[in-house]
């Protein structure tokens, strides 16, 4: 995608002519898109088409880059207080009586910390997303603080960031950056950001690369080291500012942002499991916070961000879990709307679904919906999938939660009873995995699916046949997805609990009995279940906490832990549990 259709203006500030680009409608807030190092404004195409429907969408290129021109001389051209006087112009041009809300990636969010900290650019900046790049002052400050104080702690920090910032000392060396940029750098830049960074192809980058690259090499001389020796102790932000810090950046460090609430007073915090270049990686997810960002300052109440535990990580991203009516999908929807996700809760019972909606709502979720769906149904799961990504886009985070209990020996399980389970336990997997995963695999911009197994995956029994058997394959196609699909970074978590307290055991059904033997015996293991004590929000937190850090497998409760240890180091002593005749 790239900007052709967008309007086109000239803005002359300082010596020089800066390339601007319009796109949507300008009676709507304004939103500036800031380009960093080594880009042009094409960096945001994609960002900016999503964006245009809902606001009146600017981009520029730096001067000495794209279509704008170089100053003259180079040296002393790119200073942050030059840089300053461009943006102003900008703004001044495109929106002069409305303050305007700045985006800035890499060097374009460096400089953008200077423009939203500096006394004259009060009032002109509503608010500020910043992506991949920190405040030259801040970054000296929090250097001095490592150096003047330094444990071993703060020294490591130090020295990582010293190792993650080699680009920079070649950046300062004469020549030596110009000449690769307009030679063999600049000719494989594109197929180095696609192997490395797994950035797309088409028409980004812009054709003229190499010498927005090599003016661009300014930028880092006439700044960093005045700056970095020399920080500003006023470098306060005057407006509301949102922090996306991609977890898999390969030249920034996430403490860098340790302390910047102390310059921030109305920070929001956001993550995400990417590299550096997300505004091409991640370009609906850029573009759905920036804009949930803006909407939210625009009608003066704080970002749903700022609210609840993994905020971070999962504010306004799409959850979908499957047996969201009670227990464990109960738990884990409702966690997840805590940490203001969208959520979509599935469950065949629509009015437990609706409930749950309803309450992970009063939670903190940013929207929920119910949706009835019976999982071991293909044609209804196929509508399901059409419904969800047509009203509520692609799913981030997929939660296969959905499930039922069978005991019994395995000569009284009929053919049936194997039937009823694996439909629910392994095809409902199955169907959601294929339908729902197949869409995030397609879009391209990563997600996390997490199949809900048990402890009996690993753990044989002779009293639970089938639903053993069910969740063992729910654990191997888990293991097998995630390595199918770690290089499109959508990871894939197995959970295992133990004993938890929920509805599954009052309703699991009990083979070779009959009914009045089967309901004493679910009344007996919900007795006991009870008398373990293990909520279902326990589950739900291992299940947040999984994806946040991208586990495989995660035996959640003590006995699972246990069994899951046993079954590498000792499965003998498996094997003789498993000829154990419980009483029931």
């Amino acid at each position: 995608m790239t900007l052709e259709g967008a309007r086109e203006r000239r803005v002359r500030t300082g010596g020089v002519e800066l390339s601007v680009a319009e796109l949507g409608d300008p009676g709507q807030p304004v939103v500036m898109l800031v380009h960093g190092y080594p880009d042009s404004k094409e960096v945001w195409s994609e960002v900016a088409a999503r964006l245009a429907d809902r606001f009146h969408v600017v981009l520029y290129d730096v001067r000495g880059h794209g279509r704008s021109t170089a100053p003259s001389p180079l040296r002393g051209g790119f200073t942050l207080e030059k840089l300053t006087d461009d943006f102003l112009a900008v703004a001044d041009a495109v929106s002069p009586g409305r303050p305007v809300h700045l985006v800035g990636h890499d060097w374009g969010s460096v400089q953008s910390w200077e423009f939203v900290t500096v006394h004259r650019t009060e009032g002109r900046i509503a608010s500020f997303t910043s992506m991949s790049g920190p405040s030259l002052d801040h970054l000296g400050h929090w250097i001095k603080r490592r150096t003047h104080r330094p444990t071993p702690r703060r020294a490591a920090q130090l020295l990582g960031q010293g190792a993650r910032s080699w680009y920079v000392y070649l950046l300062h060396t004469p020549a030596l950056p110009e000449l690769a940029w307009r030679g063999p750098l600049g000719k494989h830049w594109a197929g180095v950001l696609r192997r490395v960074e797994r950035v797309p192809g088409g028409a980004y980058p812009a054709p003229s690369l190499p010498t927005d690259a090599a003016h661009g090499a300014w930028l880092y001389r006439d700044n960093v080291r005045p700056r970095l020796r020399h920080p500003r102790t006023d470098a306060y932000a005057h407006a509301p500012v949102q922090l996306i810090t991609p977890v898999g950046d390969r030249f920034l460090s996430e403490r860098l942002h340790d302390e910047l609430d102390r310059w921030v007073p109305q920070l929001t915090r956001r993550t995400l499991p990417a590299g550096h270049w997300i505004p091409r990686t991640r370009p609906e997810q850029v573009a759905s916070w920036i804009g949930e960002f803006v909407t939210s300052v625009e009608a003066g109440r704080p970002s749903p961000a700022t609210r609840g535990r993994y905020a971070d990580r999962f504010g306004g991203r799409l959850v979908l879990v499957t047996g969201a009516g009670s227990g464990i999908g109960r738990a884990t929807a409702l966690a997840f709307a805590a940490a203001g996700a969208r959520v979509v809760a599935v469950d065949r019972d629509q009015r437990s679904a609706t409930a749950t909606a309803e309450e992970a709502r009063l939670r903190g979720a940013s929207t929920a919906w119910a949706e009835q769906a019976d999982v071991a149904d293909e044609a209804d799961m196929e509508k399901l999938a059409e419904r969800v990504t047509l009203d509520y886009g692609v799913v981030d985070v997929l939660v296969n939660n959905a499930g039922i209990g069978l005991s019994g020996s395995f000569f009284d399980t009929t053919a049936e009873d194997w039937r009823s389970v694996l439909d629910v336990n392994l095809w409902g997997v199955l169907h959601s995995c294929r339908l729902f995963g197949k869409r995030m695999a397609e879009r391209g911009e990563g997600g996390h699916i997490v199949n809900v197994a048990s402890a009996a995956a690993y753990q044989p029994s002779r009293t639970l046949p089938a639903y053993s058997t069910s969740k063992a394959a729910v654990l191997m196609l888990s293991e097998c997805l995630r390595a199918e699909l770690a290089g499109q970074d959508i990871g894939v978590s197995a959970i295992c609990p133990g004993f938890v307290h929920t509805d599954i055991t009052a309703t699991a059904r009990f083979t070779g009995v009959d009914r009045v033997e089967e309901k004493r015996r679910q009344q007996r293991v919900s007795r006991l279940y009870g008398l373990r004590g293990y909520p279902p929000e326990k589950v739900a937190d291992a299940i947040l906490r999984a994806v946040v850090r991208n586990q495989a497998v995660v035996p959640v409760t003590p006995e699972a832990r246990a069994l899951h240890l046993l079954s590498h180091v000792a499965p003998r002593v498996l094997r003789a549990l498993a000829r154990w005749q419980p009483r029931v």
